[in-house]
């Protein structure tokens, strides 16, 4: 484990009010108080104190720098359980720098990418799944996604998987005492604890894969494409979710010739919004390419949005769209309601079957909550959010349970079998060792490497 101190840079780069550097490791108090100039020495200060002053330059006769306010956190009550100092200044790029590089003049090192949570793992502060739940937190898209990554960042999950694996090591320390010392137990009773307490931990296990298929898609969004012929509404649908003008609407057909993505909330579903251009036969050069990539997000979507204009008859465009999107997840929704009927909708029943269908009026703003209420049916399968549930929803996580599920399913499997009660216990080792991957209790060092590398420089 390294033992040094580092900083970065913890906010935004950019121009703003302030700015905000993180400084941990046994010497950042020190170190810092080397070019600071305040009323007292930093190194006197108590600890989780704030104190005004100056950044100085280490060497050119003390110049100063930037007016600061520096925060003095002294371990173990820290992010990161180290000695740690946060350095307020001013949020301009010329400012920002210029107080990084005397502090890595002074002897501190530059921070790795997520080094910081990292070092509140490995001093024991997190496990590994809370230290994951940090980048759902910073990456969450909706207010419930990232209230969902809030509470597996204060370890709703963690506890459950500890309680999962003391069940299992308690059911373990019994079993061995059967196989080491049969004469104190009987073996029909020890077989018995141990269906009970695999019967438990699938049950528990269980429900949380329930929650996987939800819990992905707050973490992760939905990947929806918005499909149909020139001036349907596509650009105004998206817009009208987005409420914002993102893309470009006019009455011309064409106007969008390229795909547009935007991040919209949907009942607090994060959509991963995609605007294509209009899907039709063209000799357009330019707009034949974005046909093309039209029919290439289309490949790639979970969700398509399919528009039909109300006040239009089906063309063979609109058929062989319906045709296209028929082995997706999709919904037919049928745009300008304001306008007088010329569309069969029998007929569009009768191509899409049970296709979800939903009518809107885009520009008189109807029918988008019929839209919104009908995208939440199809993935959260009717189902209510439960303020209490334990939701799961990392794709490492989700299979690591998965492979505990397996290894208690193998260990029934040898009991309904008559094996002998020491091969049943490698399977419930494995399921314990699967639980405690989930966590970080053993896991391999190139993944917590792995794992690390993906967060932000200076968290």
């Amino acid at each position: 484990m390294e033992t040094d101190t580092i900083a970065a840079i913890s906010t935004p780069v950019g121009e703003g009010g302030i700015a905000v550097i993180r400084v941990s490791g046994p010497e950042s108090i020190s170190l810092v108080d080397r070019i600071f100039k305040g009323k007292h020495p930093l190194v006197e200060a108590a600890t989780h104190t704030v104190h005004y002053g100056h950044i100085v330059h280490p060497v050119s006769d003390g110049d100063p720098i930037d007016e600061v306010l520096v925060t003095v956190m002294k371990k173990p009550r820290t992010f990161t359980r180290e000695d740690v100092v946060e350095i307020s200044c001013h949020g301009g790029m010329i400012s920002v720098q210029s107080v990084l590089e005397v502090l890595l003049e002074v002897g501190i090192r530059l921070a790795e990418p997520g080094e910081f949570t990292k070092r509140a793992f490995l001093n024991g502060r997190i496990d590994l799944s809370q230290a994951e739940a940090v980048i759902d937190l910073i990456r969450s898209k909706t207010d419930r996604a990232a209230q969902l990554a809030m509470r597996q960042a204060e370890g709703r999950l963690s506890r459950l998987v500890q309680r999962l694996r003391r069940d299992i090591l308690e059911t373990l320390a019994h079993l061995a005492v059967n196989v080491d010392y049969p004469e104190y137990d009987a073996e029909e009773l020890t077989a018995k604890r141990l269906r009970e307490r695999c019967d438990e931990v699938e049950r528990e296990v269980n429900s949380l894969l329930a929650t996987a298929r939800q819990g992905r898609i707050y973490r992760e969004g939905i990947a929806t494409v918005i499909v149909g012929r020139p001036n349907v509404g596509k650009s105004s649908l998206l817009n009208a979710l987005a409420h914002e003008n993102k893309a470009i609407v006019t009455d011309i057909p064409g106007t969008t010739r390229d795909v547009i993505e935007e991040y919209v909330n949907v009942r607090g579903i994060p959509l991963r919004l995609v605007d294509t251009a209009g899907i039709r036969e063209t000799e357009d050069v330019v707009e034949k390419i974005g046909v093309e990539r039209s029919h290439q997000a289309l490949e790639e979507a979970d969700l398509v949005l399919l528009l039909l204009n109300y006040a239009e008859s089906l063309s063979d465009d609109d058929r062989r769209l319906l045709r296209e999107v028929a082995p997706h997840t999709a919904i037919i929704v049928v745009n300008k309601t304001d306008l007088p009927p010329r569309l069969d909708l029998e007929e569009v029943r009768s191509l899409v079957r049970e296709t979800p269908m939903v009518t809107t009026s885009i520009k008189e703003e109807t029918g988008l909550d019929q839209l919104e209420q009908a995208i939440a049916d199809l993935f959260l399968e009717g189902r209510t959010q439960s303020q209490d549930l334990t939701y799961v929803s990392n794709t490492r996580h989700i299979q690591l349970l998965k492979e505990t599920l397996r290894h208690i399913q193998e260990a029934k499997a040898g009991l309904d079998a008559g094996v002998p009660l020491d091969m049943v216990e490698i399977d419930m080792k494995n399921a314990w060792q699967s639980l405690g991957e989930i966590i970080g209790d053993a896991v391999a060092e190139d993944l917590i490497d792995q794992i690390f590398s993906q967060f932000c420089l200076g968290k």
